[in-house]
């Protein structure tokens, strides 16, 4: 196919394809998809290899936020039975991180919902970043706390954050169709104000929530255009008891249409499949290996995730292998960092050129959407029963069979799944 073997010479040049090419790439056949994958594959391998990054959401202060974004099961309004508590403390957060890194994570993302930090959540999560790193030899760190105001990202970067998590979610054009308490600018000010401050900055988007082709493209081709080390992608868990509770519009094949168009028009960009993988592409995970070059272990904010071991055995018996501690997630050439061909100007980089390891978080912690990595992410580790699982596949139906509320790691008693 002429238009696969375009985009591959692209990615391999790190030239931005067109919107004509990249909606095309959403419009491929069924027939055509194990081409679309090898294609995309092509570009991922040459930049990062067969290497996987491990990242681990800890969520330090869970629900009660103000914000209203619709696809959020910790927003103003919702219902969704989520666990709800307040800060954890250094060590708590600590011996939570301790769990994701002996799984093999590589960066831990620390999230709280909320609108943004004070200055004093900033000193609180200050604390717990020189806690985590005194205790981890090696982890990265990266801070997903809504909005930001002037100075506390550099103060974040003080503390030895490494990274600022941050996404777009949507097109600018439908932003506001899924939230009003804050705006599409207000979004972009702070993966702004997480490059000046020399962070390395990760944003990314939710598809599932409505969305036309063309919005999925305008927010990716945003994102290159803001330049961040990472591009989170995560698919919309509906989660009863939010606006979108409703909104099944996702299939494996389609997910795998987005990761492969985000990594053509990001190519030498840290991809990561976040929340919702397990719930939307299912068996087919494995090939999206081949596209994203990141996931996250375990569970997400307030959703179970597949068990760690069952991740672990996915990447192994696909092919690839976990990535280092000892190894730099992104090419030599992102030093500076940037989804484009160019670094931004004065953006700053993770030194170590690592990644982000999280994904929505935009003012608090997403649903359905990687929050700072990967909020309401879907259960599958603990798997359903199969007499359950199967009239759903059959039919085609939503599977809300996998989507279940995170009842283990923080904020509980009971050991996190790693």
């Amino acid at each position: 196919m002429d238009l696969l073997n375009t985009l591959v010479d692209k990615g391999l040049r790190r030239e931005t394809p067109t919107r004509d090419e990249a909606l095309a790439v959403l419009r491929t056949s069924d027939d055509d998809l194990l081409d679309v994958v090898a294609a995309a594959g092509k570009v991922r391998r040459h930049w990062f290899g067969r290497r996987v990054k491990l990242n681990y959401l800890v969520n330090l202060k869970s629900g009660l936020c103000p914000e209203d974004c619709s696809y959020c099961s910790q927003r103003l309004g919702s219902t969704a039975g989520i666990l709800k508590y307040t800060w954890l403390k250094p060590d708590q957060a600590s011996d939570a991180a301790a769990a994701g890194v002996a799984g093999g994570a590589k960066r831990v993302c620390l999230v709280a919902s909320g609108r943004g930090p004070t200055d004093r959540d900033v000193d609180r999560v200050s604390e717990t970043i020189r806690t985590i790193k005194e205790n981890n030899e090696g982890v990265e760190v990266c801070a997903c706390l809504g909005l930001l105001s002037d100075g506390q990202a550099e103060r974040l970067r003080e503390a030895g954050a490494d990274a600022y998590n941050h996404n777009l979610n949507t097109s600018e054009a439908t932003y506001g169709d899924i939230t009003s308490t804050h705006t599409y600018a207000d979004r972009v000010d702070t993966v702004n104000k997480a490059h000046a401050a020399g962070l390395s900055a990760c944003s990314g988007l939710i598809a599932g929530m409505g969305e036309s082709d063309e919005d999925l493209v305008d927010v990716v081709f945003s994102l290159r255009e803001l330049d961040p080390d990472s591009v989170p992608v995560n698919f919309l868990i509906p989660f009863e008891g939010t606006p979108l509770g409703k909104e099944w519009n996702l299939t494996p094949q389609r997910c795998l249409r987005i990761l492969a168009m985000t990594r053509f028009v990001c190519p030498d960009v840290e991809v990561r499949i976040a929340g919702g993988r397990e719930v939307h592409l299912r068996t087919l995970q494995p090939l999206a290996l081949h596209l994203a070059n990141s996931i996250f272990l375990g569970d997400y904010l307030t959703s179970e995730g597949q068990a760690g071991k069952a991740d672990l055995e996915m990447i192994a018996d696909a092919g690839f292998e976990v990535e280092g501690t000892d190894q730099v997630t992104l090419p030599e050439h992102r030093a500076g960092g940037g989804c484009g061909s160019e670094g931004a100007e004065g953006a700053g980089g993770c030194g170590s050129g690592a990644a982000e390891g999280a994904g929505v978080c935009g003012s608090h912690a997403a649903d359905g959407a990687d929050a700072c990595g990967s909020d309401g992410a879907g259960v599958c580790g603990s798997a359903p029963a199969a007499d359950t699982a199967r009239p759903a596949a059959a039919t085609g139906g939503p599977r809300t069979d996998l989507v279940a509320v995170r009842r283990r790691g923080a904020g509980t008693d009971l050991a996190p799944n790693a």
